[in-house]
């Protein structure tokens, strides 16, 4: 099969085009033709091995154990692996795999659904792992509630635009920030109120939310606390610009050592993608709730410039990679 793969970690020019081993399913596992993939930050930190806590979290110190990038996925199943009673060849899925910037990547079944009815392979694989995140950071992180004010820092990215969406799906009053330029995408997306950070402050404590989501920020834990209610709840959602050895997880870690001496609840996202958590998003997405924000899409071949767009933070929404050189389905 047709892969990119990467020998070393390092910039998206470590990629590769190559042929290679189809893989083949394992126990509970579902081989998928990919039809379509999709980019985020953690497909650039496992390319790059940044931080290099990444790196001790099992995914390889010296060089990557998976040479084929790629978490989220869309296709067809093409086989089964023990065990499996979910699916069977044929059937339509998309969730997250390992390796899927390849024409056929392995998943464990309880990370796939079937695809949304209303959506081609190409949007369908710009859900599963951004997606995810927000359901978890909205629902599980943050308790959301109906009539709640809820204001979202980076609305316009891959996890922001689900979480915009999200909100308003679940009842909230929602504020996006975003750069000037994606004030139109955020207000298309559901957003009440859009804040221009380029202008103006949005933790500058003169408005408060009873949820605040940061989406890969790195504004002081100091500064994100002003914008809450007494009893608001803060979810950290990634981070950038920390350093080499853990990125920007300090905010994380520092969030859960403050938050149980004080009213306000300041709670960092772990989110694992997981069929039921899919299976709400298909619900949304096919009641018209939630649609996918792609920007661009790009052949397998430039699975790196997909990269090094994301990075340039330009993106509207998702990146997405067409395998095989399939049109949208």
């Amino acid at each position: 099969m047709k892969a990119m793969v990467q020998d070393i970690y390092g910039p998206p020019e470590v990629l590769r085009l190559e042929e290679t081993d189809r893989p083949v399913p394992g126990q509970g596992e579902v081989l998928v033709r990919v039809h379509a993939a999709a980019v985020d930050q953690g497909v650039w930190h496992l390319v790059a091995g940044m931080p290099y806590a990444i790196r001790a979290a099992g995914f390889g110190l010296r060089a990557p154990k998976s040479r084929v990038p790629g978490m989220d996925l869309a296709g067809r199943v093409e086989a089964v692996g023990p065990d499996v009673t979910r699916f069977r060849p044929g059937d339509e899925v998309y969730g997250s795999g390992t390796g899927s910037f390849a024409e056929y990547a392995c998943a464990k079944e309880d990370r796939l659904a079937p695809k949304p009815v209303n959506l081609g392979f190409e949007a369908a694989a710009a859900v599963p792992v951004s997606g995810c995140t927000a359901l978890k950071a909205l629902r599980d992180g943050g308790r959301i509630e109906a009539g709640q004010r809820v204001l979202i820092l980076g609305a316009s990215g891959g996890v922001g635009s689900y979480a915009v969406q999200l909100a308003k799906a679940f009842g909230a009053h929602v504020t996006g920030v975003c750069s000037g330029a994606k004030a139109d995408l955020v207000r298309s997306l559901g957003a009440d109120e859009v804040v221009d950070y380029l202008h103006e402050d949005p933790v500058d404590g003169r408005r408060r939310y009873d949820l605040v989501l940061d989406i890969a920020g790195n504004r002081r834990l100091s500064r994100l606390r002003r914008a809450l209610t007494a009893r608001g709840t803060l979810v950290i959602v990634g981070g950038e610009e920390g350093g080499r050895w853990i990125g920007g997880n300090q905010r994380q870690l520092a969030a859960l050592a403050l938050s149980p001496f004080i009213s306000q609840n300041l709670r960092p996202l772990a989110s694992v993608e997981h069929h039921s958590d899919l299976q709400v998003l298909t619900d949304l997405i096919e009641a018209g709730k939630v649609t996918p924000a792609v920007d661009r899409t790009y052949p397998l071949a430039e699975a790196p410039d997909a990269i090094r767009h994301l990075r340039e933070g330009q993106v509207r929404g998702k990146l997405v990679i067409r395998v095989g050189g399939q049109q949208e389905y």
